[in-house]
């Protein structure tokens, strides 16, 4: 990886390749926006600017000369590059991951009360959308799927506001690691920011999130269990953290944290869950430091 990186950084012209390709690979949200942050972390924002304005002109003549969509171009540079980028730019600013990932958490739930705020009833919203992509699907020809989202919009649009948030945040609070993963792969950089591996979301969030539970349990409040649950289910990532510290700074084999991000596609309401109970908790007991004080007084 380090190889890549260096070459990534080492000429303009490099980068700009680097950033078309990533672009135009599969899951290009992702690497793409990993890429762009670390380029952020390392060059700069105006730097970051202009490769990526460089490499969408690039691609741009590409796609005229075969014929494909410019604008649908520069609408997937553009939700690929630029939360990420706004993230970057903050973490590179405070020089802390942690604080960048708690402003986002923040920011999570300011969009998941702007949608109760803006629509009043987020579900009739979100049961329009399903019943188009219902329609869709059959214009696809995917029939059955069709068929099984009419069948369940009535169970999912309810529950639509606080998987956006989550997933959308998951992403990108997924894609800022990977790029800093990336960024540290250059020299005198390791853990400028702060590593992964000790991420605690802390005990305001924790708290913030108990009182929100609570309140959501005594009036039934749709926008209260919505932002409850979003406020508890951002700690997968520092439960994710943990399981980093343990294969880095403990007893976990790196195999086995390959096999969990491996199973994470396939039983991710599990995982997920499993780790925001280990993150949430962690940020109540900090397992982490009470594990270092009882092995420095061995």
């Amino acid at each position: 990886m380090r190889p890549l990186v260096n070459w990534l950084l080492a000429r303009p012209w490099n980068t700009v390749l680097g950033l078309s390709l990533s672009l135009m690979l599969p899951f290009a949200q992702i690497l793409s926006g990993a890429v762009m942050v670390a380029i952020v972390l390392a060059l700069g924002l105006q730097q970051a600017v202009l490769k990526g304005g460089a490499a969408i002109a690039l691609l741009a003549v590409l796609f005229l000369a075969v014929g494909n969509s410019v604008p649908h171009l520069v609408a997937n540079a553009l939700v690929a590059w630029l939360p990420v980028m706004m993230l970057a730019v903050f973490m590179r600013r405070t020089r802390s991951m942690t604080l960048t990932l708690q402003m986002s958490v923040i920011i999570a739930v300011l969009v998941t009360l702007g949608f109760y705020a803006v629509l009043g009833d987020p579900a009739e919203f979100w049961g329009v959308q399903l019943q188009q992509l219902s329609v869709l699907f059959a214009e696809m020809g995917l029939a059955n799927q069709a068929a099984l989202l009419n069948e369940q919009s009535a169970v999912l649009a309810p529950q639509m506001t606080m998987l956006f948030v989550l997933v959308t945040w998951s992403m990108f609070a997924l894609v800022l690691a990977l790029g800093y993963a990336l960024y540290q792969c250059l020299p005198d950089n390791k853990a400028r920011f702060g590593r992964f591996c000790d991420l605690n979301l802390g005990r305001v969030l924790a708290l913030m999130m108990a009182v929100t539970s609570l309140l959501a349990l005594v009036t039934g409040a749709d926008w209260l269990q919505d932002t409850a649950f979003v406020m508890f289910a951002v700690f997968w990532v520092q439960g994710l953290a943990m399981l980093h510290w343990l294969q880095t700074d403990g007893p976990l084999p790196a195999l086995a944290l390959v096999a969990i991000y491996a199973l994470l596609p396939i039983l991710n309401a599990l995982l997920l869950t499993a780790l925001a109970v280990l993150g949430y908790t962690d940020a109540w007991f900090n397992y982490r430091a009470r594990a270092i004080a009882k092995k420095g007084s061995e």
